[in-house]
Formats: C-alpha cells, sequence, structure tokens
C-alpha cells in the first residue's frame, strides 16, 4: 500500500471514477482549444500580406508610387493606394487588383489621381479577395 492510499483510508478520501471522467473531459476540452487556437493562428498567417513603399515622384495632378508587395503565391489581392497632402489629408485614392501569380515578391508603379497638390503616396492596406 502506496502513502497516499495509506492516507486516503485513514482520513475517508476516495476517488470516484466520476471525478476522473470530469478531470480527463476538461484536460481534452483544454487540448481541443489550444488546437484550434492553433490551427486559426497558422491559417491566418498563410494570408500575410506585407506592402513597402519603394518610392514617389510628385506630379501635377497625380502621384506616381513605386512599391514592392509579399503575397501569397496563386491569391487574387486588392490593395488601397493613398496620396496626402502636407498635413497628412488624404487628396487622392485608388484601389488596385492584382492578379495571382507564382512570384511571392513583385514590384508595382501605379499613378493616383489627386485633387490638390500632394506631398506623398503610399500603400494604405491590402487584402486577398
Amino acid at each position: 500500500m502506496t502513502t497516499q492510499d495509506v492516507l486516503d483510508e485513514r482520513y475517508g478520501r476516495r476517488r470516484s471514477p466520476r471525478a476522473r471522467w470530469i478531470r480527463g473531459g476538461f484536460i481534452g476540452l483544454a487540448v481541443v482549444v489550444v488546437g484550434a487556437f492553433a490551427w486559426m493562428t497558422v491559417a491566418n498567417a498563410f494570408d500575410d500580406i506585407a506592402a513597402e513603399t519603394t518610392g514617389f515622384r510628385i506630379e501635377e495632378r497625380a502621384v506616381t508610387l513605386d512599391f514592392q508587395l509579399t503575397v501569397p503565391i496563386g491569391r487574387d489581392i486588392a490593395c488601397a493606394l493613398e496620396a496626402q497632402d502636407e498635413d497628412h489629408g488624404v487628396v487622392g485614392w485608388k484601389i488596385i487588383e492584382i492578379e495571382a501569380s507564382d512570384q511571392h515578391t513583385r514590384a508595382f508603379r501605379e499613378s493616383i489621381p489627386t485633387v490638390a497638390e500632394a506631398t506623398t503616396g503610399l500603400v494604405n492596406t491590402c487584402w486577398v479577395t
């Protein structure tokens, strides 16, 4: 008889099968929750898009934006480009759609029409379509 068995007998503690089932159920539920969280984290990483502005050129009524995108291979994407004035107000906006490719990183050049004088151009956001 182990020490634990002696103590259980002395103080009247018993381990019921029901308690083991409940404990096993909680452990199983915890494993399922952790697995689901891990899968959601990995699945979201598959659609990550990185956009980097590599340059821009200010014109009279437009901004020509050079940028580089790192995208999931074989996925169509869309990006919102914007031109801003010196107070960071948006003076030009353009949505572009980019066809799927087998290249992971690609460079682009787009012209954004403006309604006032711009001082910068940038990629606001991109998403998988």
